[in-house]
């Protein structure tokens, strides 16, 4: 008679003890290892979340194709909305290789029951606004996706190399299209500053909620998913973005930011987290409309998955006949 070995969260104990050997020694972790189940819960709730916010990201900016003021500016924001759409691809394939189905994340995407970032439940009101996001928003993603380039989750942590250089491009060109604005019309310069205005407090809700508040945080650090706590980057990101601003020439909307010698950092007033609760709950300005516009989108495609699964099921055929 065998004696089946106890298992907790999954692992043996001598699985256990090589997971955290990996981790302890900042390793990576790769698909076929043995791992708890809760880190690898813990990451296909993260790398989908990430996912789908790469694919919801595609709308505000892509409302404005159309209506770019200049053919360049046109190129630019295609190219950079079809990297989101790359982007999300590759970490549904990294969620795939933990066993995630594709098609089961984005059913629980369109049914409301995993999230994607709040920032995207905002509108693009003006062309500015397109700048803005390229500068804060993919300023405040590049924050937080570099130290995911260090993730113990090696499909994940690959992924964000190829991510994160081309959020760099994206904040640059952000931030290149604000200072053209600024030093533009006086309509322009007003543009630009409200759209700093209006996107400067929701970026700052991108990093999560305090980390008082934030159940994941300790056992992602703990399991080496996460490097930093919400709260470091969200100072990290004031540090280097108060900054530009000042650069700019305009004002971010925060009374309370000023320059800490003591600190070496800047002080910094409290986001809304009253607003950030009801934006994840579903009441933000254009939560409806994103998921609408998504769930529409995925129905008018499904004739082109149906033609590449069987234009792939062809070549298969074809192959094992050969």
């Amino acid at each position: 008679m065998t004696v089946t070995e106890e298992r907790v969260d999954g692992l043996t104990a001598a699985e256990q003890a090589a997971f955290d050997a990996v981790v302890a020694d900042d390793g990576r972790i790769e698909p076929r290892d043995a791992m708890p189940e809760g880190y690898r819960r813990t990451l296909v709730r993260q790398i989908a979340q990430h996912a789908h916010s790469e694919i919801i990201g595609m709308q505000p900016e892509g409302n404005w194709i159309t209506r770019a003021p200049s053919l360049r500016r046109k190129a630019i924001l295609y190219a950079k909305v079809q990297d989101e759409a790359g982007h999300g691809l590759y970490l549904y394939s990294a969620a795939e290789t933990l066993g995630a189905d594709r098609a089961d994340l984005l059913d629980a995407l369109h049914a409301g029951k995993q999230k994607y970032s709040t920032i995207f439940n905002y509108p693009t009101l003006t062309w500015a606004d397109t700048m803005a996001i390229g500068w804060l928003v993919d300023g405040a993603a590049i924050m937080n996706q570099v130290p995911l380039s260090r993730c113990s989750y090696g499909p994940y942590a690959r992924a964000m190399t190829r991510v994160c250089k081309e959020e760099s491009f994206h904040q640059r060109q952000g931030f290149e299209g604000m200072l053209t604005l600024v030093r533009g019309t006086e309509a322009q310069r007003r543009m630009a500053q409200d759209a700093l205005d209006r996107f400067w407090w929701p970026s700052l809700m991108m990093f999560g909620p305090p980390d008082d508040a934030s159940p994941n945080s300790a056992q992602s650090m703990a399991w080496g998913i996460k490097r930093f706590s919400n709260d470091e980057l969200r100072q990290k990101f004031v540090d280097v973005t108060a900054p530009q601003a000042d650069f700019l020439g305009l004002r971010v909307p925060d009374p309370e930011l000023r320059w800490n010698d003591e600190r070496g950092h800047y002080d910094f007033g409290t986001p809304d987290w009253d607003e950030f609760m009801r934006v994840v709950k579903g009441d933000g300005p254009c939560n409806r409309q994103r998921l609408e516009a998504r769930r529409r989108a995925h129905d008018e495609g499904a004739w082109v998955r149906e033609a590449a699964a069987a234009h792939a099921a062809r070549r298969s055929a074809v192959a094992r006949a050969a």
